[in-house]
């Protein structure tokens, strides 16, 4: 499992972070010169980054209010939540029941001083500062045991993270996937999506500039196939494992990527009920 380290709690502005390189594709003001030239670089090649990012956000968010009207879900355990902008799961959650709670996680320590000074008037809501793959830390952490009950049902969120860390038999996303499901109770939900492309030469280049550009931080842009495993065991919620502008969309006005050079693919899991 991936050893537990302190992680910084220093911002560097010179180093780019995918946290605050989607907050600039968002339209956010949380980010540095240094992300803004990633993503110009980025867009070079992948010029459809925007939209997808706007796509993914607004899946997010379409997940969220299903789950929470359709579902009955009123705990939320979000891993990798990046930087905090408008609408954000406990936003949407709590609109539909106030007494919803939601568990953030992120190891960017400016997501931590924001989301914390966001957060500070809402009980109900908190931000860990942890890496994603450390199950046990999170699990155990203070104030995910006070605000989340794991003997009832909960959504566990990797939105657009997986791709950010590496491949291993311990702590890659399978590996992360399969320790979180052992401890979800039945009827409890998954949601899993990632940036996938059927183009070697564009999984090539996205991981390896972005593995660069981040100094490691990075795992790798997979196939559609690598997500569909994260999935095992798991009852998918129609549509199935799609790309998400078409998870149950909710208008027809949406930012439409203009191109296909790469997609964030992934769906929702309902852990079975116990027969």
């Amino acid at each position: 499992m991936h050893s537990e380290k302190q992680l910084s709690t220093e911002i560097d502005a010179t180093v780019p972070t995918a946290a605050r390189m989607y907050d600039h594709y968002l339209g956010g003001k949380d980010n540095y010169a240094a992300d803004r030239a990633a993503c110009e670089e980025l867009d070079k090649v992948v010029p459809s980054t925007r939209r997808l990012a706007l796509n993914n956000r607004r899946f997010l968010q379409r997940v969220v209010k299903t789950l929470s009207e359709e579902y009955g879900i009123r705990q939320y355990l979000d891993h990798g939540s990046g930087l905090p902008t408008q609408e954000n799961v406990h936003q949407v959650a709590q609109r539909i029941d106030p007494t919803t709670h939601v568990v953030y996680v992120d190891n960017d320590p400016m997501v931590l001083v924001h989301g914390r000074a966001l957060l500070e008037q809402d009980e109900r809501t908190s931000v860990i500062h942890a890496d994603m793959r450390e199950t046990d830390l999170i699990f155990g952490h203070a104030d995910t045991k006070r605000l989340i009950d794991f003997d009832e049902p909960v959504c566990v969120l990797f939105n657009s993270v997986f791709h950010c860390i590496p491949d291993s038999e311990t702590d890659g996303p399978l590996a992360v996937a399969r320790r979180v499901r052992e401890r979800l109770a039945p009827g409890s939900y998954m949601v899993m999506c990632q940036l996938v492309s059927e183009d070697p030469e564009v999984r090539a280049f996205v991981t390896n500039f972005m593995d660069q550009a981040t100094h490691g931080n990075w795992g790798r842009v997979r196939e559609p196939k690598d997500v569909e495993t994260y999935f095992e065991g798991l009852e998918i919620l129609q549509p199935g494992l799609v790309e998400v502008s078409t998870w149950r969309p909710d208008t027809e006005v949406a930012p439409r990527q203009l191109t296909h050079e790469w997609i964030e693919f992934g769906g929702v899991g309902r852990i079975p009920l116990e027969k």
